[in-house]
């Protein structure tokens, strides 16, 4: 699990210092050994939402959790994986004044990088940990609502980073996470790829075994909120499958998923 850890976050830091546009033509950033095809996979646009920052969207979400996290003026939001801040400033125009943001994310490069661009808004309201999603450095009981975008898929222990949104959040409190989830089996082809595990899909888990740690965990109110199946296409799984390889797995009713799940402690 360390090794996978090492692998993602040093895909992230690359990641950190590469212009939006490079991240996405890629598979979720990981770069053009991963793909090399000019494609846009998984990112949402962002840009006509309220506390949209350019400088902060680095074009690796796979959808957009503020959009069902029900976020009052006044809450603390968390959010895991924070990378350069564009959910946390999102989230930080939703809480206003008077809530907090806190930003979560294990790579030091993107905490820097979004630690110059809170400098830039001057939000005194904002703050960015580095930290484990498995381990969080934060006190129990204290989030109103907890986003997460594109993320816990890079997770190894999905079970326990799940523990510790239950720890953080307060009583009757809830998250809205967008996700990479898969259903049917991928190929061993792409699976034995770091590079893939690095860019979403490969380290994402079966949708049914998802839902299910977040109901094992406690979680009440379980709802989808939004889900929409991934075409990958041709050019970038022929650099993992032969011709063969793909019809076959076209044919098998395999698919690749973002998803938005809502769920209340």
């Amino acid at each position: 699990m360390e090794n996978i850890k090492n692998t993602v976050k040093e895909k992230y830091s690359q990641i950190a210092m590469q212009p939006k546009m490079q991240n996405e033509t890629s598979c979720c950033g990981a770069g053009s050994s991963c793909c090399g095809t000019d494609y846009t996979i998984f990112s949402e646009n962002y840009t006509a939402l309220s506390g949209y920052n350019a400088d902060a969207d680095l074009g690796l979400g796979c959808g957009i959790p503020t959009e069902f996290a029900q976020i009052k003026p006044g809450n603390t939001v968390v959010d895991l994986g924070s990378g350069a801040g564009n959910d946390c400033f999102v989230a930080r125009a939703l809480v206003g004044e008077t809530g907090k943001v806190i930003g979560i994310d294990m790579t030091e490069a993107m905490l820097e990088k979004a630690n110059k661009n809170l400098e830039k808004l001057g939000f005194k309201n904002v703050e960015f940990r580095l930290g484990d999603i498995e381990n969080m450095p934060i006190e129990a009981n204290i989030a109103d609502v907890i986003i997460s975008n594109c993320v816990l898929n890079l997770v190894p222990d999905k079970q326990k980073a799940f523990s510790e949104i239950y720890r953080v959040l307060k009583p009757g409190a809830h998250f809205s996470i967008s996700d990479v989830v898969l259903v049917g089996e991928l190929p061993q082809e792409i699976i034995r790829e770091a590079e893939m595990y690095a860019g979403c899909v490969s380290g994402a888990m079966q949708k049914p075994e998802y839902m299910s740690i977040i109901k094992q965990t406690g979680f009440k109110n379980i709802k989808l909120a939004k889900e929409k199946q991934i075409t990958l296409p041709d050019e970038i799984l022929l650099n993992y499958l032969t011709k063969e390889q793909l019809n076959i797995f076209k044919k098998s009713g395999t698919g690749i998923f973002s998803i938005t799940v809502f769920a209340e402690k």
